[in-house]
């Protein structure tokens, strides 16, 4: 009988192709949507609100036009009427985050430097960012959270937020309330492609941005895709995924759990375990099938894990952390003796949590960095979203005739050799005026 999770063992064949099957995932989730968000992107562009509100009653079979805007009164009366309990942690992950994200605030700077020339860097918010919030099924009230708060300790001059509108109105008390503790300037109640084309282009009602920030569905990524260029985006997103290096130290219960948090989240999400242990390995897959038998969304994460999941016996721990370096996982769990000891060999991973005691689902919530982590193995290149997301940088050059004088031969020279005649005369001129100024 086939297990929930499947157990792999170093030298087998089979160890290898399930590894390069969950390393070479991030195209398991093209379904060839393409074409039909490129019909969505254009008929909001071309017909603003009226075509927003067509494809959310088309697509979200909800009718928006008399409310397409839900107002900061409301926002902030959601944060009033929510729950104490939800209220409260909520406001302790805004803390939290936003204390973690102050620390990331970059300064401008200038020095002179010997030939004279004033050189520096101006760091500059951006004017206006979209903030995407996941809807439809569920709600994501720590996605405004992880999305908004950086934008705001940046600086930024508005912050929009938009969401698909609930069927059963309301439109998600807890990001409502979320949208207000995060200092969301603007929201509107639209998803999909079109809340997207919409934020990229501009429409009557809702203002273009300047970069787009959020996870989504494909329809939503493949739209942040092609309006790439017009604003900037955060990131190409790919399904979530964790990543747990466990020894024989690791409490099978908790490492079970940490991939069933993963799986559940959706039928592309991986989970991963790599141990130095078979005794390890056998007792998490008795585990993962005990613990998902009782999971509310047991489907989804059956799924997932048959898609995407596994437990990989390796010789030592130097092999399991170039297994994660490989993988370059979004999660990377070391529920090991001395994590510490191996975090220097970690290269490749959004985020390392080092101990037993700091599951993946604290990062998600409230212990402060951010969640949005690059996926699909763009942890080789990508890092967390963050503060530096939400500014620009602008090169700083002044000088005075001395230091051109210095410099002037040089760039002649240089301008000369790739044949931009222009460009050397551009120098020269100034170089002959300065000597006729001073005859």
């Amino acid at each position: 009988m086939r297990r929930a999770i499947e157990i792999y063992r170093v030298g087998e064949d089979a160890f290898e192709e399930r590894l390069r099957a969950i390393a070479e995932r991030a195209t398991a989730g093209d379904t060839g949507v393409e074409s039909a968000v490129r019909e969505i992107i254009a008929e909001v562009r071309t017909g603003g609100d009226r075509g927003l509100v067509e494809a959310t009653r088309r697509f979200d079979r909800v009718d928006v036009s008399g409310r397409l805007e839900i107002s900061r009164h409301e926002l902030a009366a959601a944060e009033v009427a929510l729950e104490p309990g939800a209220r409260r942690a909520l406001r302790l992950a805004a803390r939290r985050i936003r204390d973690f994200h102050r620390r990331q605030i970059q300064k401008s700077w200038r020095y002179r430097d010997p030939t004279g020339l004033v050189l520096g860097q101006k760091i500059q918010p951006l004017d206006r960012v979209g903030v995407y919030v996941p809807g439809g099924r569920a709600s994501y009230p720590s996605s405004v959270l992880m999305n908004v708060i950086p934008a705001t300790v940046a600086g930024v001059g508005e912050v929009i937020a938009v969401s698909p509108p609930s069927p059963m109105e309301g439109n998600y008390p807890a990001v409502l309330a979320a949208a207000s503790i995060a200092g969301v300037d603007r929201f509107f109640r639209v998803g999909g492609a079109q809340a997207v084309a919409a934020l990229a282009y501009g429409t009557e009602t809702v203002p273009p941005v300047d970069k787009i920030v959020g996870p989504g569905n494909v329809y939503v990524q493949t739209a942040k895709r092609l309006v790439f260029g017009r604003v900037g985006i955060d990131n190409f997103a790919a399904a979530s995924e964790v990543l747990v290096v466990a020894d024989r130290s690791a409490p099978p219960e908790w490492v079970a759990a940490d991939l069933l948090a993963q799986a559940e989240h959706d039928e592309l999400a991986s989970a991963v375990c790599v141990t130095t242990t078979a005794k390890l390995a056998e007792a998490v897959a008795r585990e993962v099938e005990r613990q998902l038998a009782a999971l509310p969304r047991r489907e989804t994460a059956a799924k997932a894990l048959d898609r995407f999941g596994g437990i990989f016996v390796v010789d030592g721990l130097r092999q399991a952390i170039e297994i994660a370096n490989r993988i370059a996982p979004e999660h990377l769990e070391l529920v090991i003796e001395r994590p510490e000891k191996w975090l220097p060999s970690v290269r490749h991973a959004g985020a390392v949590f080092l101990g037993a005691h700091v599951p993946e689902s604290l990062g998600d919530y409230v212990a402060g960095p951010n969640h949005v982590l690059p996926t699909g193995a763009t942890a080789r290149f990508g890092s967390p979203l963050g503060v530096y997301d939400f500014i620009k940088r602008m090169s700083i050059i002044g000088g005075t005739e001395r230091a051109l004088r210095r410099l002037g031969p040089a760039v002649v020279r240089l301008a000369e050799l790739e044949g931009l005649e222009a460009h050397a005369r551009s120098v020269k001129v100034r170089l002959r005026s300065g000597s006729r100024r001073r005859s």
